[in-house]
């Protein structure tokens, strides 16, 4: 059963991929790394992994940012983030300003953070470097980890 799994996500390759980046930069309870893992083992391109991965990890933070946008009613009927996550990632933003976003990979808050910066309006070009960069960082970790571990 588990080869089956394997198989089916390798089919799936940079696509699959993308699909699970991007949903786990939602608050759905999903995680990408796994799979950046089980790529760059079989000997997919480690850089196109990661930039697919980051690709589509942003792009799940995009959709977060823009529900932020819409205001606490759509965070609250489309989003199942805790009040106080969003306070808390609201403490963060007035303390380390958009510096912050290089963490929005991080499980819990990182969710809140890109809904916070929507709800507080910030340019979305110093929302997209910051998120970028930090996804791209993690990402690139990972893959460097996958690596260095199965050589």
């Amino acid at each position: 059963m588990l080869g089956s799994l394997e198989n089916m996500l390798l089919e799936y390759g940079y696509a699959g991929l993308f699909l699970a980046s991007f949903l786990a930069a939602t608050v759905l309870p999903f995680g990408s790394e796994g799979l950046v893992v089980l790529l760059v083992s079989k000997e997919f391109n480690a850089f196109s992994v990661v930039l697919v991965a980051s690709i589509g990890n942003f792009l799940g933070a995009c959709t977060s940012y823009y529900i932020g946008l819409k205001g606490r009613s759509y965070i609250e009927k489309y989003l199942s983030i805790e009040p106080g996550e969003i306070r808390k990632a609201e403490i963060y933003f007035s303390k380390y300003g958009s510096y912050v976003l290089l963490f929005t990979w991080l499980p819990l808050i990182g969710d809140a953070l890109t809904v916070v910066s929507g709800l507080l309006r910030l340019k979305f070009s110093i929302f997209s470097i910051f998120v970028f960069t930090g996804k791209f960082m993690r990402y690139l970790f990972v893959a460097y980890l996958a690596g260095a571990f199965l050589l």
